[in-house]
């Protein structure tokens, strides 16, 4: 038995093939609503350990003075904003194609039973990661003592 590659054509009746191909290019667009995220927000890992959580958020291009860091009612909201400055230097340049410098991203995700008071971050190589330490366990039952 061998094994055949995938045609695009091969099961098709020609008559059909822009329809096809208009189907083809809806689902295989490069403008998805993942690429739309992709680039509208950052990459964020949360790890649960034993002790906290580690939030790791990818930033590069930022400085700590551009991201701001909040946690309110469980909710840790992470927003950065980078605007580029015009001067006058830039204004004496002939641009042919010249790309934004501005950019706002924020992303909020909730955290159950923490210390928000011991919470801590620190932003190095591009990436923000904040360390959000657990509220210690309370014994849940009671020994009762009989008597």
């Amino acid at each position: 038995m061998s094994i055949r590659p995938y045609e695009k054509n091969y099961l098709r009746d020609a008559r059909f093939d822009d329809f096809y191909d208009m189907i083809d290019s809806f689902f295989n667009d490069d403008f998805t609503p993942q690429r739309a995220m992709r680039s509208a927000t950052f990459k964020v890992d949360v790890i649960d350990e034993d002790k906290d959580y580690k939030v790791e958020a990818e930033l590069p291009g930022f400085s700590k003075d551009e991201i701001d860091v909040d946690f309110e009612d469980g909710k840790l909201t992470i927003s950065a904003e980078k605007n580029e400055e015009v001067n006058d230097e830039n204004k004496e340049k002939n641009y042919i194609h010249r790309e934004r410098k501005s950019s706002k991203m924020m992303r909020r995700m909730f955290f159950k039973d923490v210390d928000q008071e011991n919470m801590t971050a620190k932003l190095e190589g591009g990436i923000l990661e904040i360390t959000i330490p657990k509220k210690a366990d309370e014994k849940k039952n009671k020994k009762i003592e009989i008597k």
